[in-house]
């Protein structure tokens, strides 16, 4: 593969006081960010998911081999299947199966294993790590990816910052285990696996956040500086 070099000719300095209002601006607007359990059934138009999904697949990642694949459902059957599915794995969950220290800490989230909102948002995207590169990354036969878990990881974190940056809701859902996603999503092969599924679309009138969910650790407990 070609080892080029291209001069970097798109960053963009701005003054440090422009900066620290980029930066204030920013963490404004991402505090607006909140998990929704409650989904309208607006439509949303596939441009936007599009768009966002691009934006998710400039994240970092190992060797550049972009290690993830996107699924954007919209189609009600695939919707319907994949709520059967997972409030199926949803029930053995809260039944004991996660342990009563995990149930325990979910309490104030006020969870349970219905999950309507898999059918009624209008949109599902089913993120999934690839072990391998697809040929045309490499230009040749398919070879390892690295750092799949940190790269696709992050890649879902951006996917989340677009679709809310758009103005849509959001909300991450990993049932357990999840290989039905694979069938589901015609992702059936040792190369995919799927990694969280984000539900995106409008929030319902009624929609509410849990008031444990607006506790967040203050910068003292998060950061320490050198």
């Amino acid at each position: 593969m070609s080892e080029a070099h291209y001069p970097l000719n798109d960053f963009v300095e701005y003054p440090e006081s422009e900066m620290l209002q980029r930066a204030e601006d920013n963490y404004q607007q991402v505090k607006r960010r909140h998990s929704i359990r409650k989904f309208s059934n607006k439509a949303v138009p596939q441009e936007i998911i599009e768009k966002c999904i691009l934006a998710a697949g400039t994240a970092p990642n190992g060797a550049n081999h972009q290690p993830w694949h996107f699924v954007a459902i919209q189609d009600p059957k695939v919707k319907s299947q994949i709520r059967e599915q997972a409030e199926e794995l949803e029930r053995a969950f809260y039944a004991g199966r996660a342990g009563e220290e995990w149930l325990e800490a979910l309490k104030p989230l006020g969870t349970n294993a219905e999950k309507p909102y898999l059918e009624h948002a209008p949109w599902l995207i089913a993120v999934f790590s690839k072990k391998r590169t697809d040929n045309h990354v490499t230009g040749g036969e398919q070879k390892s990816n690295y750092y799949v878990h940190e790269s696709v990881g992050i890649a879902t974190g951006f996917l989340i910052q677009a679709l809310h940056h758009a103005g849509l809701g959001t909300l991450t859902h990993t049932p357990k285990p999840m290989s039905f996603l694979s069938k589901v999503c015609g992702r059936e092969n040792d190369n995919d696996r799927p990694y969280m599924l984000i539900i995106a679309g409008y929030p319902a009138t009624d929609a509410t956040i849990p008031e444990h969910a607006l506790e967040k650790k203050p910068l003292s407990e998060i950061c320490t500086i050198l």
